[in-house]
């Protein structure tokens, strides 16, 4: 007999993107370790305060096949150095899995990566929803004055995998240049053998 999981409703605020999650996952500075190309400007920015980067607010669904799991992101505006706050950044443990990004406030950009090093970004605004593509790394990074929000929905079993983006960066940065956000080469990015 299968394993019967009674329906949910969730709330969500479309303006600051607060969901009644189960439980709430903070990432600050000291945990963006290694994730910015200049270590100098984290460890200076670190020195001042551990300021919040980004919260993940996630309800309860079970990490299994047949399961949608979703959640709210909230990347705080900041920088280090030139480089704007961001998210970690992962694969899927479950490579051919898709996830699917919704913003309801704020902008930034949703920056996607291949094994293989192809890049591909799309600009968040308000109401644009981002596919990500199965066997596509992800990160989001805030380029705006506020708040970046989006709602997150991916497989149950799609699982996470952060190590490649911790070892190898990604292709890419988004820095500030002249008050606008330009992608440049990640001078600390280091390309994976045989994809």
């Amino acid at each position: 007999m299968e394993d019967l999981m009674e329906p949910i409703r969730t709330l969500v605020d479309f303006k600051n993107g607060v969901i009644h999650p189960d439980r709430v996952i903070e990432r600050r500075i000291s945990d963006m370790q290694g994730m910015y190309a200049d270590d100098d400007a984290l460890n200076q920015l670190l020195s001042i305060d551990n300021r919040l980067v980004y919260q993940v607010k996630e309800v309860s669904i079970p990490e299994k096949e047949g399961h949608i799991i979703y959640s709210t992101t909230i990347i705080y505006p900041g920088k280090v150095g030139k480089e704007y706050f961001m998210t970690k950044g992962h694969f899927h443990a479950k490579e051919n899995t898709a996830e699917i990004y919704f913003c309801l406030s704020g902008e930034g950009y949703l920056l996607m990566q291949t094994r293989q090093g192809k890049v591909s970004t799309i600009y968040m605004q308000p109401g644009v929803l981002g596919y990500i593509p199965p066997y596509w790394g992800h990160r989001t990074i805030n380029t705006g004055s506020r708040e970046f929000v989006f709602l997150t929905l991916f497989p149950g079993d799609a699982g996470h995998n952060y190590e490649i983006i911790q070892k190898h960066g990604f292709a890419k940065i988004m820095v500030e240049e002249n008050g606008k956000p330009v992608l440049k080469d990640n001078p600390r990015y280091i390309p994976l053998k045989n994809g």
